[in-house]
């Protein structure tokens, strides 16, 4: 005779209805209240190239950034590594004067943190006018 061993063979379940009526809600809540980007009010207008001659004075100041990310300020090489260094050469090259318009000629395999460090650079001393120097494309160049 077996005593205090009844073991009760009943299945052993989870209910897990509740469990997803819980998640359900939890989606439907953040779903309502999440905040959507509308891509349509970023008014952004790209930059364009063209091999038309335009009447625009030449730039007081030319940043050259090489293959390597060597910065040329004029005829004058950056020594250093970093912002600093840049900004230096460029107050010296600049003077006082904030409203020049700046030129950046960046070669094609340059890194582009080098043209966002020159334009960094600029930014940190006042300079409002800028512009990025292209090629004009084959198609332009042939006509």
């Amino acid at each position: 005779m077996r005593i205090g061993n009844e073991r009760r063979s009943d299945d052993f379940e989870i209910n897990v209805v509740s469990l997803i009526d819980v998640l359900l809600t939890l989606l439907m809540f953040f779903v309502l209240t999440t905040t959507f980007v509308e891509h349509s009010r970023l008014k952004v207008e790209l930059p364009q190239a063209s091999a038309e001659d335009r009447d625009m004075q030449p730039p007081a100041i030319t940043i050259m950034v090489d293959r390597d990310g060597h910065f040329y300020v004029g005829s004058d090489e950056v020594t250093g590594e970093g912002v600093e260094p840049l900004k230096d050469t460029i107050a010296r090259v600049a003077g006082d004067d904030r409203t020049q318009t700046v030129t950046i000629r960046a070669d094609a395999m340059t890194a582009h943190q080098n043209v966002v460090t020159a334009m960094d650079a600029l930014g940190q001393l006042g300079f409002t006018h800028l512009s990025i120097a292209t090629t004009p494309t084959q198609s332009e160049a042939g006509k």
